[in-house]
């Protein structure tokens, strides 16, 4: 039994993603910034894997719709992405949880490559769609880093007792 308080789980929640928020806008030159991976997506994914009864659709739709005011995209943009991407993968936890690391990043790579498809098609309708092959390139890298996102996780989850 922990002595720590209840809301304690809470806060490294939120704070893992001020990090990824911090993560997201910290400014890259123009020839990596194609490569920076969906910090906020991973951390929603992962956060939906590991504790889902916390976790979820309203979360995604909360940390996506600061993300559009961040950004000044369509107000909902990332908010519908994220919610969609929260979903699938509360609906999918339990099989995702018992996949080896590899085919886990595999589905990353198919949650986070949705999720920028919805931007690019919701991008494309109101007329500011970008018109290169390295708009996917975030998909990869996000399914690259998976495994040390995970592990980092995981290990601060156990260590703050986070359920």
């Amino acid at each position: 039994m922990s002595n720590r308080p209840a809301a304690h789980g809470g806060i490294i929640i939120w704070l893992s993603f001020g990090v990824a928020f911090i993560l997201t806008m910290i400014p890259l030159p123009e020839t990596l910034q194609i490569y920076r991976p969906e910090w906020l997506t991973l951390l929603l994914i992962y956060w939906c894997l590991a504790l889902p009864h916390r976790v979820g659709v309203f979360t995604g739709w909360l940390v996506g719709f600061l993300l559009d005011v961040h950004m000044g995209s369509v107000l909902g943009l990332h908010a519908l992405t994220l919610s969609v991407v929260a979903y699938l993968a509360y609906k999918l936890h339990i099989r995702i949880r018992l996949y080896p690391l590899l085919q886990q990043s595999l589905i990353i790579l198919l949650l986070v490559a949705l999720s920028q498809m919805l931007v690019l098609w919701i991008s494309g309708v109101t007329g500011n769609a970008p018109g290169n092959w390295s708009y996917w390139m975030p998909s990869l890298t996000s399914m690259v880093v998976w495994p040390w996102v995970f592990f980092l996780m995981r290990a601060i989850r156990r260590l703050y007792g986070v359920n």
